[in-house]
């Protein structure tokens, strides 16, 4: 018995049947920890990806800086400071909160290089006339830049949620209780591990590709031209 619900071994199908709730209990974390962790990376990769391309040095360089060390470092060293070393200065967070911050950094350093050649693929002619409309840098990027930027970037940014998405088990060692742990304790309990991990792996299959279909969606009915941010 897990979370108060109990499984038939006597046959394939009856045991499969009767862990299908637990896991999609898990299910659920998982995609929760991948819509926290995808959010946190979208936002400060843009946040990175705006520092790194300003023209004060003092500014530009420890942004890059940062970001080689979140792409050069594994997620796991990543996970186990924030959940290990932070305590010890007295930041607690939750297993959960700990594990997603941990995507969202690790991937910010992946989406900041994704708006950066986003950015970089506006044509410098539109900068030019938003100049001579005497519009201020910040009504430029927000009004102008980005707009264009984002569905070009739309299809990059959707393969790395389906990585957040793959990486979640690793919330595991924290003991977050995600899909792939939620199946491993079904394993270590029952001594049957084919059938759950069977399962993730089907579960997993099915998330993957209704997020690959709704991101191609995505992409097919953004505006080229630019999506209007207010």
């Amino acid at each position: 018995m897990l979370f108060g619900i109990e499984w038939d071994t006597s046959s394939a199908w009856a045991f499969a049947w009767s862990i299908l709730p637990i896991l999609l209990r898990g299910m659920i974390v998982t995609l929760q920890a991948t819509v926290v962790g995808f959010v946190l990376a979208a936002i400060l990769g843009l946040l990175l990806a705006m520092l790194k391309a300003s023209h004060c040095r003092a500014i530009a360089w420890p942004a890059r800086a940062i970001t080689e060390f979140l792409r050069d470092t594994p997620l796991l060293a990543q996970l186990f400071f924030l959940y290990y070393v932070l305590p010890e200065y007295g930041i607690v967070l939750p297993a959960f909160l700990t594990g997603a911050l941990a995507l969202g950094l690790q991937y910010s350093a992946y989406t900041s290089e994704v708006y950066r050649a986003g950015i970089e693929s506006v044509p410098r002619g539109q900068y030019e006339a938003a100049r001579a409309l005497d519009l201020s840098a910040g009504r430029i990027f927000s009004a102008i830049v980005l707009p264009q930027a984002i569905p070009r970037i739309i299809p990059a940014l959707g393969n790395y949620l389906v990585s957040i998405m793959k990486d979640v088990p690793v919330l595991s060692v924290v003991s977050v209780l995600e899909m792939l742990n939620v199946a491993r304790i079904i394993g270590d309990r029952t001594f049957d591990y084919l059938i759950p991990l069977s399962m993730v792996g089907g579960l997993y299959l099915i998330m993957t590709l209704v997020a690959s279909a709704g991101v191609r969606w995505l992409d097919a009915r953004l505006p080229k031209q630019g999506v209007p941010l207010k």
